[in-house]
């Protein structure tokens, strides 16, 4: 697993990274804000984020950019109902509008959807959020998986290697079988996480998942959290 990486003050950094690390939005986003003419740079308008910067003054819709605070970690009991985004176009119950109102603002490294529990973790930190986020830093993800059906004769050998579904490509999966039955009971490891890798390679296998709860994310564990619990951590 690779180390989160140290501040790097007084070293050129491109200025979506400094917007993100910033706690006011994601890189993506920074990237899109950009784009729609939203950053300026010592009182100039960019439109590219491919521009490195280092103490210049940067202002973000109108308003100065906040100096980067210390970033900050929060391990969170995501329950069920809830999606994970800042504002839902159908206007279902999110996230971060279900979060105590005395905490900063918080982005989430990548996503549980609405029927999945479990740990989310969450951070004022946008660049720290797509660290843990990509592929290649290789931070395993747990869950304990609810499915009804029947299992494969090979228990799953075939995940070690990888498996393509549908021309999307996963990487290798673990799988354990903790309790066999008419709903058996696994534990699920996955190495990339790409979008509900759990549900679509279980409907592969003519399993139709019941119940996913999310249980570590990197070395950050959900312990005996609760249900819509959150707890800060150290990095």
């Amino acid at each position: 697993m690779k180390n989160i990486p140290s501040d790097t003050d007084n070293k050129p950094q491109r200025i979506a990274k400094v917007i993100a690390a910033s706690g006011f939005c994601s890189r993506r986003d920074a990237e899109k804000l950009i784009a729609q003419g939203r950053v300026k740079v010592n009182g100039e308008v960019i439109s590219s984020p491919a521009l490195n910067v280092t103490d210049e003054i940067v202002e973000v819709n109108g308003k100065l950019l906040a100096e980067k605070q210390k970033s900050r970690l929060f391990i969170y009991y995501k329950p069920v109902g809830l999606v994970t985004t800042h504002k839902d176009e159908q206007g279902r119950a999110t996230v971060f509008d279900n979060l105590p109102n005395d905490l900063p603002r918080l982005i989430s490294v990548g996503r549980l959807d609405i029927n999945s529990e479990g740990l989310l973790l969450l951070t004022t930190d946008g660049a720290l959020a797509r660290e843990f986020e990509l592929p290649k830093n290789n931070y395993e993800r747990v869950y304990r998986v609810r499915v009804f059906g029947q299992l494969p004769r090979d228990n799953f050998a075939a995940l070690k290697n990888g498996i393509t579904i549908d021309g999307v490509n996963y990487g290798k999966i673990d799988v354990e079988i903790e309790k066999q039955g008419k709903n058996s009971w696994l534990k699920v490891v996955l190495h990339e996480g790409k979008n509900r890798e759990i549900r679509k390679v279980m409907k592969h296998f003519n399993l139709e998942v019941s119940r996913l709860i999310r249980l570590s994310y990197g070395k950050y564990k959900l312990g005996n959290l609760q249900p819509e619990d959150i707890v800060e951590v150290k990095l």
